[in-house]
């Protein structure tokens, strides 16, 4: 009995201070491992497939494609870093102390709030260039945007300080016990993580597509009428309007699918008797939408498939593939 219970140990020369770990792993356990490393592996692949692309072709440079730069660069750094360590911490003990499980979750952290931060400037980026498209090229730079995402990753970081400040100062305090990695914030630092994380900027993502979604609604029907009309006066602009309507809809199924997989982990987490199985699992499913996020371009980006070739059958190393034409 007492090499049973001794086996269940993370570190069993500790005793009491070691925490309990269940060292058999049943079948659907491991496919869902396996499950997870692959879609991990994807998950990296591909976003370094779109950060290739936007950062290689001059083309790509423009203030939206900065945007999701910035996205895929999260979104690479979730399938690098916080997948495995999400896997490892499923299936083993944690074993590489407190200042790395601290340097980790604090990661965890940084990357979601910057994802966030992200999805609300796409969704201004949007609003600006379809309800001000007269100011779109003056307001929106590419100088700006960089800024802009320059302050989305510093205020990410800054915020993390500030919500994991006590657990920075002393790591070691918050382990209830040897090869556990968990984060623990008080009521007050939840409160506020939910209002600045959740709440506040998913009403500015919805009010902001609301808006722009009523718009293109009646431009579209406009542009139907000038065509039936046949009172279209300039086809550039119009299908410049069009173009920017569809990027409209592309980057709302973006924001749209965003919505889907961040919401529940926040919904659920208020619950207070949800179980680690189904918390886990919304965890998942928020990891997941970095892995949907590409492919969301490859299904709707022309030019995303083009980049991709031009990658994959290494053209981008001849000289002047900078300049090609990929749009």
């Amino acid at each position: 009995m007492e090499n049973s219970v001794q086996s269940e140990l993370c570190f069993p020369q500790l005793a009491n201070l070691s925490c309990r770990k269940s060292m058999v792993e049943s079948t659907g356990d491991t496919i869902l491992n396996v499950l997870l490393s692959l879609t991990c592996a994807v998950t990296v692949l591909l976003n370094l497939l779109v950060i290739v692309a936007i950062s290689h072709f001059r083309q790509l440079h423009t203030p939206t494609n900065l945007l999701l730069l910035s996205l895929a660069i999260s979104d690479f750094l979730v399938g690098l870093v916080v997948w495995p360590g999400e896997i490892y911490i499923k299936t083993s003990c944690w074993a590489l102390g407190d200042i790395a499980c601290f340097c980790f979750k604090f990661a965890s952290f940084v990357l979601v709030s910057a994802s966030v931060g992200n999805m609300v400037l796409i969704s201004a980026d949007r609003y600006v260039a379809i309800c001000q498209p007269l100011r779109y090229s003056a307001k929106v730079t590419v100088k700006r945007i960089r800024l802009c995402v320059y302050l989305c990753w510093s205020l990410s970081f800054l915020f993390c300080c500030i919500f994991l400040k006590d657990q920075l100062a002393h790591p070691e305090n918050f382990s209830s016990c040897y090869g556990e990695c968990v984060i623990n914030m008080d009521m007050e630092t939840g409160i506020l993580d939910l209002v600045l994380t959740f709440i506040l900027p998913l009403s500015i993502i919805v009010t902001l597509y609301t808006r722009v979604f009523v718009v293109a609604v009646s431009q579209a029907r406009a542009t139907r009428a000038h065509v039936t009309c046949r009172k279209v006066p300039n086809s550039l602009s119009l299908g410049a309007r069009k173009s920017e309507l569809k990027a409209a809809r592309t980057l709302g199924v973006l924001v749209l699918v965003f919505i889907l997989c961040f919401s529940p982990l926040y919904l659920f987490s208020i619950i207070s008797d949800v179980g680690f199985s189904t918390s886990q699992f919304f965890l998942y499913l928020f990891y997941f939408n970095s892995y949907v996020n590409p492919l969301i371009y490859a299904l709707f980006y022309p030019w995303f498939r083009r980049a991709v070739k031009q990658i994959v059958t290494l053209r981008i190393l001849q000289p002047g593939s900078r300049e090609a034409k990929v749009v």
